[in-house]
């Protein structure tokens, strides 16, 4: 399909703009075109519009129409943004899909989808009144200086109020400013992305010819003494003649001048400085090297693909860690290249980016793009417009990449995808990036998606045996290399007081040592970041626990604090009791953070790093750490999930999961599938290109199915274990599953109002309803919380209408007055 923008209307005819605003209403307002404004309206353009008496927004047009609202008279748009659309048919289609499928609306899309920079905000501006004069004598202090300031100035930021008064908190002196009538308030529209712009040194026009160049060099009186000047001059014309043009700042690097000398030539009206904007993402040349071959399995395994392609629209490659998926998505992006398509490469998490995108700039250079939300607003909007006119092919991004206005898409490639990174949690549109970007592919005429995992989700596996997507395998690892050995070693031999506070047990403490000792690299994986998961009073019992949280909180040492990690709110470390008054506090189990302090321990000479989201934080960190390990400048790296997820280091020898027992015990009807994932592909970071790697896993439970299964690296026979499990109580991918969830201040309001909300549904869909009931964690941020799961059999017609349904009894729950304030989430496919 063409995704140009359809056809609209001559401009006379279009009278109205449906107009999709970044707010979370139910439906999308309708305003008038102004007749001069008729010819640029146009769908994917933004515009300017007014809502209620003093705020503006800067909105998208839908589509534009000729019929006029029916119960209000339609305000006029104020002004088009755009000369061009910023996003296209396709893109605005895959909104108003994503706000019907996962029960949000189209603004909450918008709001999601685009970067802030192209999300005017309403800034505050007070207006000086001229008809209050110059007399502020009745008024207080800090109302006079803000008075003498407008009646300089005639306008003020509300920032700018703030810097007067030395004072965050300058409403109440605002509110007595526009009671008095000194000033009123205008709301003024701020487009705040600005291009990067970068000082050039020209030759001024006078000096083009050489024979004036010549008399300026050899008799100009104003170089005579200035030998400085002249020096920078000729090295400036060196520069200019094998490199171009050049800026001020490479030319001063190089030249070693100061820029008192170059202002100096500027000055004397014979070198130009001249501002001009500038690309803040590097572009290298545009060119395809594929300079390796692929392996007999890995070529049988991409003409299996094309041929899956040819017949359905998702393919399914199930590959061994370490097989070899990557080389196979190369050659797939080189064949869309040199047809002249796009391709987006969908990671789960930051972290893998950076390691991804050397690999694949090697062979594709500047077709390559990133985006992700550690880069700047400024950088997301020029990889936007990059994008948008078609100059960048390939982007390598996280879940909000597939937000990005592509023109003329060829090829999705979904990495990992059975990672829940996909899953968007908070806010709204809470998303599934694997699956919305299967509906986004069908929007394109010959856009096909490419599903890849050594784990791949039940789902997507059960999607692939029923024939819904084509499915490849790829059993063995490149080269030949075994998949690594894993061993499974019994924590409960170790209940003696010598090993009370031990984290690394001796045979993985052993191993980590003979690693080493052979100059191998060594991962340890620990799904718990900080220091200690909570402290306990050793006299009565007693745990500090998050005052606005129902959890406990954890120790951060590197902070010395206690540490919510659900709202973030930090604490003094505790010494006293506040139940018993003990200062005998224990620490119970353990973090990221006691792992790295036991291995220093442990290995004093050993080099160690952390990978979690407290030690890498910055734009850079995650790429930083990671080179650092592939360079062998760490021994050892300790991580949370970062570490799990299709990194590929080439001495890594061994692979420690500290604490099995902890991923195996979440009340999760996932929790089997999700253990195995993650342990199977940690396993899969050890032995991936020189010999047979090892994995050691400490646990009390070692009889455990899902580990005899890890060890056998058995994923089919975890599947065909769990599904019938899935089948009988009513599980995906057997049905799909709505969750709700009652936010309210007050537990016996929100319980009450959870129950209501139920009562309402049980006619139509009791036999699908589990709850309502409190979660494990109830209470978050001061919200109460209660959950209501809705398990619908997998019928296109009966979930649509459940979902209006739901929409429904939500606004008729809020037309009573005790359950007003009580906020309903709906989540589509929420774990």
């Amino acid at each position: 399909m063409n995704n140009e923008l359809p056809y609209h209307p001559p401009a006379a005819m279009a009278d109205f703009a449906e107009v999709i605003i970044p707010l979370a209403l139910p439906l999308n307002y309708t305003w008038a075109i102004p007749e001069e404004l008729k010819a640029s309206a146009v769908a994917g353009c933004r515009v300017e519009v007014n809502l209620g008496k003093s705020k503006k927004y800067a909105g998208v047009i839908k589509r534009v129409h000729t019929t006029p609202p029916e119960f209000f008279e339609a305000k006029e748009i104020v002004n088009v943004l755009d000369a061009v659309p910023v996003v296209f048919e396709s893109q605005l289609k895959l909104w108003e899909w994503m706000a019907r499928y996962y029960m949000c609306t189209e603004g909450e899309v918008m709001a999601a989808a685009l970067p802030a920079h192209f999300k005017l905000s309403s800034e505050t501006i007070l207006v000086f009144n001229e008809e209050a004069g110059d007399d502020f004598t009745e008024l207080d202090t800090e109302a006079f200086l803000v008075a003498e300031a407008l009646l300089l100035r005639k306008e003020l930021k509300l920032s700018e109020v703030q810097q007067i008064l030395e004072s965050n908190h300058v409403y109440p002196v605002v509110n007595r400013l526009i009671q008095g009538r000194i000033c009123y308030v205008w709301e003024s529209l701020k487009e705040s992305y600005s291009p990067k712009k970068e000082t050039f040194v020209l030759l001024h026009p006078d000096y083009d010819s050489e024979a004036a160049l010549e008399q300026l060099l050899n008799s100009d009186p104003r170089l005579q003494r200035a030998e400085k000047q002249m020096e920078l001059l000729l090295g400036y014309l060196h520069f200019q003649k094998t490199e171009g043009i050049i800026s001020k700042q490479a030319l001063l690097k190089k030249t070693g001048a100061s820029d008192t000398q170059l202002k100096g030539l500027a000055d004397k009206g014979i070198l130009v400085l001249e501002k001009r904007a500038v690309d803040r993402i590097s572009v290298l040349p545009k060119d395809i090297r594929i300079n390796f071959k692929l392996s007999v399995a890995q070529t049988a395994a991409l003409e299996r693909i094309r041929s899956a392609l040819e017949e359905k629209d998702v393919c399914l490659l199930h590959g061994v860690t370490s097989s070899g998926k990557t080389e196979i998505y190369i050659h797939l992006i080189e064949e869309q290249i040199r047809k002249g398509k796009q391709v987006l490469y969908m990671l789960p998490e930051i972290a893998l980016t950076s390691q991804t995108i050397r690999r694949l700039q090697r062979h594709f250079g500047g077709h390559i793009g990133v985006y992700h939300s550690r880069f700047s607003q400024n950088e997301r909007v020029e990889i936007w417009n990059k994008v948008r006119d078609g100059s960048l092919k390939v982007i390598l991004g996280a879940r909000s990449s597939l937000f990005l206005p592509f023109q003329d898409l060829g090829m999705i490639v979904c990495d990992e995808e059975h990672d829940t990174s996909y899953k968007q949690m908070e806010p709204a549109p809470r998303y599934h990036a694997r699956d919305a970007a299967i509906y986004f592919a069908s929007l394109f005429s010959d856009c096909r998606v490419v599903l890849g995992s050594a784990t791949p989700s039940f789902e997507s596996y059960s999607n692939a045996l029923n024939g819904k997507y084509g499915l490849v395998l790829l059993t063995e690892r490149f080269g030949n290399i075994e998949l690594p050995q894993i061993g499974i070693m019994d924590t409960r031999r170790y209940r003696s007081k010598e090993f009370a506070d031990t984290i690394l047990f001796p045979p993985l403490a052993e191993s980590i040592g003979g690693a080493l000792g052979r100059g191998k690299q060594v991962i340890l994986f620990q799904n718990r970041r900080g220091y200690t998961p909570y402290q306990r009073c050793n006299t009565c019992g007693w745990v500090p626990q998050c005052k606005y949280c129902d959890v406990s909180l954890n120790y951060h040492k590197v902070y010395n604090k206690l540490v919510c990690h659900y709202c973030g709110t930090s604490y003094p470390l505790m010494v006293t009791c506040p139940s018993c008054g003990s200062h005998d506090f224990i620490q119970k189990q353990f973090g990221t953070e006691r792992v790295e302090e036991a291995l220093q321990e442990l290995f004093p000479g050993a080099r160690v790093g952390r990978m979690d989201i407290d030690a890498v934080r910055g734009k850079h960190a995650h790429d930083q750490l990671i080179q650092n390990f592939e360079q062998q400048k760490l021994d050892i790296l300790v991580g949370t999930q970062m570490v799990v997820k299709g990194l590929d280091f080439e001495h890594v020898e061994l692979v420690g999961i500290v604490d099995a027992d902890g991923i195996l015990s979440f009340a999760d009807f996932r929790v089997n599938e999700r253990a195995f994932q993650l342990m199977e592909q940690v396993s899969g970071r050890a032995g991936r290109k020189h010999g047979t790697g090892s994995v050691l896993i400490q646990t009390t439970q070692p009889e455990h199915p899902v580990l005899l299964r890890v060890q056998q690296h058995e994923y089919r026979a975890l599947f065909d274990d769990e599904l019938p499990k899935r089948e009988q109580f009513g599980y995906p991918p057997y049905t799909r599953l709505i969750r709700l969830t009652f936010k309210n201040k007050i537990r016996d309001v929100v319980r009450d109002a959870a129950t209501w909300f139920t009562t309402g549904l049980q006619d139509r869909y009791g036999n699908y309803i589990t709850g309502p009931s409190e979660p494990l964690i109830n209470k978050v941020r001061n919200q109460y919380l209660m959950e209501l799961l809705l398990k619908l059999p997998r019928s296109t017609r009966l979930i649509e209408q459940c979902k209006k349904d739901v929409l429904y009894h939500v606004a008729l729950l809020h037309q009573e007055k005790r359950y007003r304030s009580v906020v309903v989430i709906p989540d589509v496919d929420p774990f």
